[in-house]
């Protein structure tokens, strides 16, 4: 009974998560990628979750139907290419060759001290060329 449960609720998870990837694709920001990891570590964790009681249930045996056996089929391939998803996400934080990485943002990009506050201009002698890209 409780199978079926987390399996429905792994599946929902597992469809924001990947919404959120496609988010991150898109945006392809420290902030969205935080996002996707999250939620992909989340969801990994309700999908192992009903991995292991596929796998209970399949090691008790007795009489299931065709279609709970096809789902335990399908929570056991969703486990393992879900943990494969939350690897490539995670693999983004570390190296920014497969994501943006953690490296320095332009949120805060000014006028340095001595410029004009919110204009982007300097006064001379402050080394300052312009905004960063």
């Amino acid at each position: 009974m409780f199978f079926l449960i987390f399996a429905i609720l792994a599946s929902v998870l597992g469809i924001i998560s990947k919404l959120l990837g496609a988010n991150h694709l898109r945006a392809w920001r420290n902030d969205s990628l935080a996002a996707a990891g999250s939620s992909a570590l989340l969801a990994w964790a309700v999908t192992a979750l009903a991995f292991g009681l596929a796998c209970k249930e399949i090691n008790i045996g007795g009489w299931r139907g065709w279609r709970l056996r096809v789902l335990e089929g399908f929570i056991i391939v969703l486990g393992i290419t879900e943990l494969l998803y939350v690897l490539m996400l995670h693999s983004g934080l570390f190296n920014s060759t497969y994501g943006p990485g953690y490296r320095d943002n332009e949120y805060g990009v000014g006028a340095p001290h001595g410029g004009v506050p919110g204009t982007g201009i300097a006064e001379k002698g402050t080394g300052y060329t312009g905004a960063r890209v």
